[in-house]
């Protein structure tokens, strides 16, 4: 079992590290930041976990209200920027469906948050929800990974390292991530659990994982049900066309 505390800051930073694919470094950041920058004006993040790309451009100024379903997350992110001295409304709600009685400049979900909507309907809902937020010339974007067909492929259930989400936690030190993952064709959700351990406290926390594939094809359809029309479709944070065979698909759409 799982030796998890809901007041263990270790775990909320643990439960950050496992969204899925979450791009590292600061490129995903600062996308997100130039992109509130050259909207201007209000600023709402769907899915915001713990403040990492909010807060930052509350930071600068812009007046930002972060919304995610869970309680703990919300609560460290508050904590976070009462530490920087940086005011952010935070909002305990499902991104599927909201209504906070006003409209945005910028909308954004970071960090693949999106796949957490397994259904079709969630997400077309979830698109309508921000269509309605949107304040005239608003620009909404958001990142989700690029299905592979050879990862789904070896999804099957096999425990396996991945080296690359190994992260360091203040608390406990190096923490490496292994999983084990099927993948629903059907569904189109991978089906994960994430063991997390240290060289002292092996499979300290095990994490059931469930997301979503959106394929490039269906991605414009369900955004066109949603009210909204993709604008631009990058396969980098540097801002390089999508041709299909990029990992991310980085997409920042408007009103349709």
């Amino acid at each position: 079992m799982a030796k998890e505390r809901c007041d263990d800051r270790s775990v909320l930073l643990a439960r950050e590290a496992l969204r899925p694919h979450v791009p590292r470094g600061r490129p995903a950041a600062d996308f997100y930041r130039a992109e509130a920058d050259r909207q201007g004006g209000r600023v709402l993040e769907l899915g915001c976990g713990t403040g990492n790309k909010l807060i930052p451009i509350a930071s600068d100024g812009h007046p930002c209200v972060g919304l995610d379903l869970s309680p703990d997350m919300l609560a460290e992110a508050r904590h976070k920027a009462d530490e920087r001295g940086v005011a952010v409304e935070w909002v305990h709600g499902d991104m599927r469906d909201f209504d906070l009685g006003g409209t945005f400049d910028f909308v954004f979900i970071a960090a693949n948050s999106l796949l957490h909507l397994h259904e079709a309907e969630g997400l077309v809902s979830c698109f309508r929800s921000v269509r309605r937020h949107l304040a005239p010339g608003a620009r909404f974007a958001f990142d989700v990974f690029n299905p592979s067909l050879r990862l789904l492929a070896e999804a099957v259930g096999v425990r396996r390292p991945r080296e690359s989400l190994s992260f360091t936690d203040p608390e406990r030190g190096e923490v490496s991530v292994d999983v084990a993952e099927t993948y629903d064709a059907r569904a189109q959700v991978t089906r994960g659990t994430w063991h997390l351990s240290t060289q002292s406290e092996p499979d300290f926390l095990v994490l059931p994982l469930e997301i979503r594939s959106i394929f490039p094809q269906e991605l414009p359809l369900l955004l066109s049900l949603g009210g909204l029309r993709l604008v631009d479709r990058f396969g980098d944070w540097s801002g390089r066309p999508f041709t299909g065979d990029e990992p991310l698909q980085l997409c920042v759409c408007e009103s349709a």
